[in-house]
């Protein structure tokens, strides 16, 4: 899956070998893996809400995404937020250290807020899954 992960748990990901006549088939295990999510994280949500006591735990990650394109940035973005419990609160480009922000080629740094994260590096772990899992439906040839 990643090829490495740096101390900020970001996860670097490499282009996949898939077949472009798998991708349809990819697009729909992504579908239904993402309707399962959404059903889970419902019921944290009201079990939370009709049970006494709170279980929120909330907390925001700055997350290094793996994404390239706009559409890619933009599709993740909403996933994150329609998933309850999750928002994405603001994105933005940034490269290396010492490089500008304005840099094309950057990778986005997606901040997310988790109502149910217990530290930023679980709810960053959870977000560069979701990502994954994304890219490998959406790109031809997937994400090994």
């Amino acid at each position: 899956m990643a090829t490495h992960t740096h101390g900020d748990g970001t996860v670097d990901l490499t282009a996949g070998t898939a077949s472009a006549l798998s991708w349809p088939w990819r697009w729909l295990v992504f579908w239904c893996w993402y309707a399962w999510a959404l059903v889970t994280s419902s019921e944290a949500v009201i079990k939370d809400l009709v049970t006494p006591g709170d279980q929120a735990r909330s907390g925001i990650a700055r997350v290094r995404s793996n994404c390239r394109t706009d559409a890619e940035v933009t599709l993740l973005s909403a996933l994150i937020t329609l998933t309850p419990g999750t928002l994405t609160l603001g994105t933005r480009r940034a490269g290396a250290v010492g490089e500008e922000d304005g840099d094309p080629d950057a990778r986005r740094l997606l901040y997310v807020h988790g109502l149910y994260a217990e530290d930023a590096d679980a709810l960053r772990a959870e977000i560069h899954d979701m990502e994954r899992r994304m890219l490998h439906a959406m790109r031809k040839t997937g994400v090994a």
